[in-house]
């Protein structure tokens, strides 16, 4: 089990359908010890998506937007723990106007909520947990959707919002390094979950994903996702850092859909 005996805080998990339930049931499996959190109206689906786990985890109230809250998290885990392996970043959030084809006109203060729950909240998550991680080293995971190159419809500022993601990562990267302390984001193909069904046109992702990938692509199998960010947060990658992961079938890689070849 390649992550035996790690202490790894999970965030994010929603209900089953969560890329975050995913790789929190794969870690259990690896062997690693797992905290989650939640908060608001979202602690009672966090509840019940724990409670279909292996080992019900225990789940802290944890709001990216509240820094004492952020810190009585970090203190809650030195106290539980005294040490931290590693966490998964699994948060993101843009409000309404900033989708959905309103990227001109989505006013400052819906940009700023996005990139503070989207991507800031990367590096204020690695801050408050530094303490935690300085001595042993670690692994920090993020979930991206690629935008380095490109413009998705209907993504707008949410798209802006990862790429940023992806600048902090490499950042935190450049940082926390001295202290053997990785940071990686993982970049996902579309899957089906709460969040994206709240992503306006994903039909559009997810329709074109699977012609494109010369693997193909699943969008309801969650476990390539969840067994890469496992990989990532074990001992197995200790000198990869401030990386953007692709796991998407290796639609990223291609120009354009494929012809299939006729069968032999």
């Amino acid at each position: 089990m390649i992550l035996a005996g790690k202490k790894i805080l999970v965030t994010g998990v929603l209900t089953p359908a969560s890329i975050a339930y995913a790789i929190a049931e794969q870690a259990q499996a690896e062997g690693a010890n797992i905290v989650l959190t939640s908060f608001g109206r979202a602690m009672s689906l966090t509840q019940k998506s724990a409670r279909r786990m292996t080992k019900t985890p225990d789940i802290l109230e944890l709001d990216v937007t509240n820094e004492p809250q952020i810190a009585t998290v970090a203190e809650e885990l030195r106290r539980r723990w005294g040490s931290l392996d590693g966490f998964v970043h699994a948060i993101a959030f843009a409000p309404e106007d900033a989708l959905g084809g309103r990227f001109l006109t989505t006013p400052w203060e819906s940009v700023a909520t996005a990139f503070r729950i989207s991507a800031y909240s990367l590096k204020a998550l690695a801050q408050a947990f530094l303490p935690l991680m300085r001595e042993r080293g670690g692994s920090i995971v993020s979930l991206d959707f690629d935008n380095s190159t490109q413009a998705w419809p209907a993504y707008d500022w949410m798209g802006v919002c990862k790429t940023a993601l992806e600048s902090v990562t490499r950042y935190l990267a450049r940082d926390l390094g001295q202290y053997r302390i990785r940071v990686n984001a993982l970049a996902a193909g579309p899957l089906e979950t709460m969040a994206a069904k709240g992503i306006p046109g994903f039909g559009q992702f997810r329709d074109s994903w699977s012609s494109r990938s010369p693997l193909g692509w699943d969008t309801s199998d969650r476990t390539p996702v969840a067994k890469m960010a496992c990989v990532l947060l074990s001992d197995l990658a200790p000198a990869t850092t401030g990386e953007i992961v692709h796991v998407d079938g290796g639609y990223h890689a291609m120009g354009a859909a494929l012809v299939k070849p006729h069968p032999d």
